[in-house]
């Protein structure tokens, strides 16, 4: 059987026996360009309160989540890192993390944390009420989110 032309994102074109069927693979990891992967491993576990996993040869790092069915976050070296602009066009983001607050946590606290370990807010704030925008130490957009 061919694969039909998913047309860019026209997944919803696709015929119904190929939607449903089983899945190809598992998403596994999340992989983060940066100039400092130790660095940024250390900024993202303490958002997540996830270990941190010994460094590989290439520098490679990665934290290791409560489960092995969620999947990782990791860093990689990018001495050419050069930071995406949020919101922007000329060097666009292409991608982010979310972030969900745990319930009894507002906002407002969360925001204290995640600037405390040297995250930047950011100066768009589309819903602040629900979601906010930070960067990261590397420069990446990333959100914390509201339970309620």
């Amino acid at each position: 059987m061919t694969r039909p032309s998913m047309g860019g994102y026209g997944i919803g074109r696709m015929p119904a026996t190929v939607r449903s069927r089983i899945m190809i693979a598992h998403f596994q990891t999340v992989a983060i360009d940066c100039p400092d992967p130790s660095s940024m491993a250390e900024f993202y576990a303490a958002i997540t309160g996830w270990d941190v996993a010994e460094a590989d040869e290439t520098g490679w790092i990665e934290l290791i989540p409560p489960s092995p069915l969620i999947a990782k976050i990791a860093f990689q070296l990018d001495p050419g890192h050069c930071p995406p602009v949020w919101p922007g066009h000329e060097q666009p983001m292409r991608a982010h993390l979310d972030f969900r607050v745990p319930a009894g946590t507002s906002l407002d606290e969360a925001e204290i944390d995640v600037l405390a370990i040297g995250a930047r807010k950011a100066d768009v704030q589309p819903y602040p009420d629900s979601f906010r925008v930070y960067l990261d130490p590397a420069g990446h957009p990333f959100c914390l989110v509201s339970t309620g």
